[in-house]
C-alpha cells in the first residue's frame, strides 16, 4: 500500500502529537513500513532510491509501505510521522538530516518502532542513524574530472554544509589532485534539496566561473546535469543515473542501493533484533557503486581508477589518509594517519583545494 502526502496531510492533523497508540496497533501479522522522504519522488535522484530501496524491503518481508514524499522538516514532519505510525507503522525510515529531533521524540514514546534515520549521528535503542560513504566514489570521479577538464577549474551545486556532503567534495578534490595537483573546486550551496530554479543558476554561475566539471551533490532534481549538457561541459551525480538528461556529457554516477541494508534492519525488527546503531555504508556493504563512466575518460586514467576501487574496496587505501591541510594551510591530519570513520561523520573543513569557504 502506498500512500501519498496530499491524502495524508488531510488526517494527520486529526492525531496530536502525544497520542497514545493502542496496542492492536502492533498485532499485524503483516509489518507496516512508513518512508518519509524531504523531496517528491521522481524518476531520478535521493527520494527515488530511498524509496526503491523501501519497496525492495516491504516486499521481501511481505510487508506493506505507507509512502509520505515532499514532506517539509519542521512541524508537519513531526505530525506526518506520528500519525503514521497511529496508523499501524512499525518500522520508519526517515529520510532527511532534519528529521531527526522528530525522530529521536518518536522513538522515545513508542519503543516498539524501529526507526531507520538518514544522515544522523543521534542513537536510541530503537533509532538508527544511516549515511553512505559518498566520498569512496566521489575520489574516483574526482580523478575522472580532472583528466577531461581543459580549465583546471571544477565546481559543485550542493544541498547543505553536513559533514556526509562535507566529506564527498573533500573527496572529491582529492581524487582530481591526484590526477593534476592545481586543481580546484568552487561550490555554491543552494541550502535546498529540491530547487530546480536555484540549481540551474548555481550551475550556470559555476560555468561562468570557468568551470568544465560539474558535481551535483545532494540535489534531487536532474538540473545541473540538464544545465551541463546544455552548455557543454562534464556533469555528475550522488544516488541514481542521470544518463538520459546528459547523453555526450554524463561524466557518471555515484549511486546508492538501500534495499540490502533496509531488507536486513526490516527482518531485524520481525525478529526483535533491531538495535539502534550508527551505519556507515559503503562500497564493500554494496551501498555504493560507481557506475555510468563517461567513454571521454582516457583510458590510462581509467586504468588508474580501477586499481584504486579495488583498493577502496579492500579497504587498502583512503582518501583520507594524511597528511592533509585545510584551506587555510593548517594541517589537520599527520602523515601516515587515517581519518576515522567517526571523525569522517563530524568532518566540518574543507581541504586545500577547495575555494568557497562553508558556511557559517
Amino acid at each position: 500500500m502506498k500512500q501519498t502526502r496530499r491524502t495524508f496531510l488531510g488526517t494527520a492533523a486529526l492525531a496530536p502529537l502525544g497520542a497514545t497508540l493502542p496496542k492492536a496497533a502492533f498485532a499485524q501479522e503483516a509489518l507496516s513500513l512508513a518512508l518519509v522522504t524531504p523531496s517528491p519522488t521522481a524518476d531520478v535522484g535521493w527520494s527515488h532510491e530511498l524509496v526503491a530501496g523501501s519497496e525492495a524491503a516491504a516486499e521481501a518481508v511481505g510487508g506493506e509501505l505507507q509512502l509520505l514524499e515532499n514532506i517539509m522538516e519542521g512541524p508537519d514532519a513531526d505530525r506526518i510521522m506520528q500519525r503514521a505510525v497511529a496508523d499501524g507503522a512499525g518500522f520508519v525510515i526517515l529520510g532527511s538530516f532534519g528529521y531527526m529531533n522528530g525522530g529521536l521524540q518518536l522513538a522515545r514514546r513508542y519503543p516498539d518502532v524501529s526507526i531507520l534515520h538518514a544522515s544522523g549521528y543521534q542513537t536510541a535503542e530503537n533509532f538508527s542513524p544511516f549515511a553512505a560513504k559518498y566520498w569512496e566514489g566521489t575520489y574516483l570521479m574526482g580523478m575522472a574530472a580532472a583528466a577531461v577538464s581543459e580549465t583546471g577549474k571544477i565546481g559543485s551545486v550542493s544541498a547543505f554544509a553536513i559533514p556526509e556532503l562535507i566529506t564527498s567534495l573533500n573527496a572529491f578534490i582529492l581524487g582530481a589532485q591526484a590526477i593534476n595537483p592545481d586543481v580546484e573546486l568552487s561550490v555554491i550551496w543552494t541550502n535546498s534539496w529540491f530547487d530546480p530554479a536555484s540549481e540551474r543558476e548555481a550551475a550556470q554561475a559555476l560555468i561562468s566561473q570557468g568551470c568544465d566539471v560539474l558535481f551535483s551533490n545532494a540535489q534531487d532534481t536532474p538540473s545541473v546535469i540538464s544545465v551541463a549538457e546544455e552548455e557543454g561541459v562534464y556533469a555528475f551525480n550522488l544516488n541514481s543515473s542521470m544518463k538520459s538528461y546528459a547523453e555526450t556529457k554524463y561524466l557518471g554516477v555515484v549511486g546508492t542501493d538501500w534495499a540490502p541494508f533496509f531488507t536486513a534492519q526490516a527482518q531485524a525488527h520481525l525478529d526483535g533484533t533491531f538495535e539502534g546503531a550508527n551505519y556507515y555504508l559503503g562500497i564493500e556493504d554494496d551501498t555504493v557503486f560507481v557506475a555510468d563512466w563517461s567513454p571521454d575518460i582516457p583510458e590510462d586514467v581509467m586504468a588508474q581508477i580501477e586499481e584504486t576501487l579495488a583498493s577502496i574496496t579492500d579497504g587498502s587505501f583512503s582518501p583520507f589518509a594524511g597528511p592533509l591541510t585545510d584551506q587555510s594551510g593548517e594541517e589537520r591530519v599527520a602523515a601516515d594517519v587515517v581519518m576515522t570513520d567517526q571523525e569522517l561523520q563530524s568532518m566540518d573543513w574543507h581541504v586545500a583545494g577547495v575555494t568557497t569557504p562553508l558556511p557559517e
